[in-house]
């Protein structure tokens, strides 16, 4: 299992996490495009971090939702979230051109990352697009998604528009038993002691149960494992993490 991290999610002056410390120790970076988090010179300095240390880059990209970091819910038709996505992944494909490293996949952002778990149509538009951006690719972009209990769904609509998923579990946030996240707005959704976000990040590494919100276990199958840029034991985490699993 490989850990990814979101990274480059500052703004102008402002900066969040510590992500030239943070690269040398995940295997994917999420870089933000722009619409919650992350400019024009954020995205070129990350991307340049990432090439330096041969981590693989994928777009992170969000409704347009700055004031919320991304982490509101909005209703947008089909084509407006198709035009979000490609507006977005355009903008660090380009970076990515420039700077001659590859873009390997996309991992939605936030509210949109929990919104296209329970809603099917959107999940679909979003694999959809991919499909779209695939055409002619030598390296087709995949879609990185929650590991859930249930997945048989979402691997069809995405085996229909050949696009290729990336099941990912994550070391900071509480589970609840269905295996979905616990939602930010619930106490204990976000984990904050290191050797909880360790313990749990360790479990899924070596195929094993973690305890859920209510105290029941929970066994999820990933390929990558998430830990957030913008918790403040990002570094130290990912440093435990990367001394056990290496």
């Amino acid at each position: 299992m490989d850990l990814n991290c979101d990274l480059g999610e500052g703004y102008g002056v402002w900066r969040m996490g510590d992500d030239a410390a943070v690269m040398p120790f995940i295997d994917r970076a999420n870089i933000a495009c722009g619409f919650h988090a992350g400019d024009f010179a954020i995205m070129q300095s990350t991307v340049r971090l990432a090439k330096e240390h041969g981590v693989k880059v994928g777009a992170h990209p969000s409704y347009p939702d700055r004031h919320g970091f991304g982490r509101r819910s909005m209703n947008f038709s089909a084509d407006d979230i198709r035009a979000q996505l490609l507006y977005q992944i355009g903008a660090l494909q380009a970076v990515c051109h420039a700077e001659q490293i590859p873009l390997h996949y996309v991992k939605p952002h936030g509210a949109l990352y929990n919104d296209m778990q329970n809603d099917v149509a959107l999940f679909t538009q979003v694999v959809q697009t991919l499909g779209e951006l695939n055409r002619g690719r030598a390296q087709p972009l995949q879609l990185m998604t929650l590991a859930k209990l249930q997945r048989e769904r979402e691997q069809e609509i995405a085996a229909k528009y050949n696009v290729e998923l990336l099941f990912e579990a994550f070391a900071d946030r509480c589970y609840e038993s269905n295996g979905h996240l616990r939602a930010r707005s619930f106490e204990g959704a976000v984990l904050h002691d290191q050797d909880a976000i360790v313990a749990q990040a360790l479990a899924f590494a070596r195929g094993n149960s973690i305890m859920t919100h209510d105290g029941s276990e929970l066994l999820l199958q990933a390929d990558t494992l998430c830990v957030h840029g913008d918790n403040p034991k990002a570094l130290a985490v990912v440093k435990a993490i990367r001394a056990e699993i290496l």
